[in-house]
């Protein structure tokens, strides 16, 4: 009787052992886990070089040209017509 405890025991020992080194690699994973998100929210939300940051730059950049290309465009139909003009005789 006393063996079969000592084994049932040390069944649940080994159990109990087994329970702790997977908490162990659970607790590890979790800390990567946490370094690798907090690594991510650094990138995108970083004020100088983040995505956010990134993405108004872009947004900045599209504005400005295509309020450039539209100046462009303007200045070279406003040459059109002059030169139309012009050359009809109208100036």
């Amino acid at each position: 009787m006393e063996t079969e405890a000592a084994v049932a025991l040390t069944e649940i020992n080994g159990k109990f052992d087994q329970m702790i080194q997977s908490l162990d690699t659970l607790k590890d994973k979790q800390e990567d886990m946490a370094s690798d998100i907090s690594q991510i929210k650094e990138a995108v939300y970083d004020p100088d070089e983040g995505l956010y940051a990134r993405l108004r730059a872009l947004e900045s950049w599209q504005r400005m040209s295509s309020r450039l290309i539209w100046l462009l465009v303007t200045a070279i139909v406003g040459i059109i017509a002059a030169s139309a003009y012009k050359s009809m005789g109208l100036f």
